[in-house]
């Protein structure tokens, strides 16, 4: 199971500059609209110090974290839903997405076309709002049905889970929008992630990316579980929260859920604090589960078939 974030917003905000730093993928980066197309997709790793101090433990071969996947969905432009721009085309490529994060412009940049003509955040949020919710209305009038049940209410573009990413240059001045977001200079998180560690070191630099991957994975309601085979692997799991063993079993292989008997659960902090799985088993700390247990975050499961 993979989750999606689509990265949306208008025209030269920086969604692609966000996206080769989150991936650390080459992409086209240019300051005239529309120079992405085809959409660009990449895997994101969730940082999660749990795994490392687990790892620590076992020693294994492999190390895996758990994972998101980032969609550079090309800028968006008045009338997208109507056509202009291509928006079809990206329009049904948020539809595929879970969550949308959009970047907004908060950076003057006199070689990038500002295509608002001004940095006002919140006309900018308004105008991909009015473009996802005119397309839905055009969908469901096609339909000539009103929406009737949470399935298709969740196909909305509108009614998807966004995350207000504003790229900032540290000097531009704007009114904040008028909604939760977060802040970065995308140009400078960009920089920081070519530079070695010890470059990072020495100048004391830190990437608040991070904080991007964080959010995602709570507006997702994610929680995340860890398997260990042996000394071959240790990894990371994205679970949404509240689901079974059998359901995180499936995650990992369809035989754990199709053929489920039970499990093996420990916390991870229990395991750190013992340094052994067999030395946890002996003093009944590992506990055995079934079908009806939900699965918390820091848990470390070995499943039974």
């Amino acid at each position: 199971m993979s989750f999606v974030v689509g990265i949306v917003g208008l025209p030269n905000v920086g969604k692609s500059t966000l996206f080769k730093a989150l991936t650390k993928k080459q992409v086209d980066i240019a300051p005239r609209p529309f120079t992405t197309i085809n959409p660009n997709i990449g895997i994101v790793e969730v940082p999660d110090q749990r795994l490392e101090k687990i790892a620590e433990i076992v020693g294994p071969e492999k190390v895996i974290p758990a994972f998101i996947k980032f969609i550079d969905i090309a800028g968006l432009i008045k009338g997208a839903h109507k056509g202009e721009g291509l928006g079809n085309q990206f329009l049904a490529e948020i539809r595929n997405c879970d969550i949308i994060l959009e970047v907004v412009r908060a950076f003057e940049n006199i070689e990038a076309e500002n295509v608002s003509g001004k940095i006002d955040p919140q006309n900018d949020i308004e105008t991909i709002k009015t473009e996802l919710e005119l397309k839905d209305l055009e969908i469901k009038e096609r339909k000539k049905s009103p929406v009737k049940n949470e399935e298709e209410e969740e196909d909305l573009l509108a009614q998807k889970p966004v995350i207000y990413l504003l790229n900032t240059d540290n000097k531009a001045d704007y009114v904040p929008p008028k909604t939760e977001y977060l802040a970065l200079n995308l140009k400078e998180e960009m920089e920081i992630t070519e530079l070695s560690e010890a470059e990072k070191k020495e100048l004391g630099l830190n990437s608040k990316l991070d904080h991007i991957v964080n959010a995602c994975y709570n507006i997702l309601d994610l929680i995340t579980f860890f398997t260990i085979v042996g000394q071959k692997e240790t990894r990371a799991w994205a679970l949404k929260k509240g689901l079974k063993a059998p359901e995180a079993g499936k995650i990992v292989h369809t035989d754990f859920k199709e053929k489920f008997i039970r499990a093996e659960v420990i916390n991870w902090q229990k395991l750190i604090e013992l340094k052994d799985w067999k030395q946890a088993k002996e003093k009944g700390e590992i506990k055995t589960v079934g079908k009806d247990y939900v699965v918390q975050d820091g848990d470390i499961v070995e499943f039974k078939i």
